[in-house]
């Protein structure tokens, strides 16, 4: 479940960044490798934070190791904190938007990711999604 104010008993486990990558009114979308958490489902560039690393600093090397593109932190537009509890854990997700005015070469992290596509928020919406995507894009778009 998502909160936008952190919920009672709230004990953030890790913090994740994702972006919603943005050209030409489509997002950027990750198929997800079979093997991984929630495999075979579709979601944006996301990933961990890691210990010491700010939010932006995390995006930026989420964003170039899943995807190839490299960007300044001037690029980014920071949109949202949300709270996630799940039965297992509970973390802190980052929400930030980077809309490009050319298209970038998309270069796929093989050992995460299967392919990727570009998709209108709403033909993103029809997708197997990672749990909570719809959620996120939704939220953004004010679907």
């Amino acid at each position: 479940m998502i909160f936008r104010a952190s919920p009672e008993e709230f004990n953030p486990k890790f913090e994740v960044v994702s972006c919603l990558v943005e050209f030409d009114g489509k997002i950027l979308l990750l198929h997800r490798q079979d093997r991984k958490p929630q495999g075979n489902t579709w979601g944006v560039p996301a990933g961990k934070i890691d210990e010491g690393e700010s939010p932006i600093n995390a995006l930026l090397r989420e964003l170039k190791e899943e995807t190839g593109i490299v960007i300044t932190e001037s690029q980014l537009a920071y949109f949202d904190k949300l709270y996630v509890k799940y039965p297992e854990f509970d973390f802190v997700y980052y929400m930030f938007h980077l809309k490009l005015a050319d298209k970038p070469s998309i270069l796929i992290n093989s050992t995460e990711h299967k392919t990727f596509e570009w998709a209108s928020p709403e033909e993103a919406l029809e997708k197997q999604l990672i749990l909570d995507q719809d959620f996120c894009i939704k939220l953004f778009y004010k679907i």
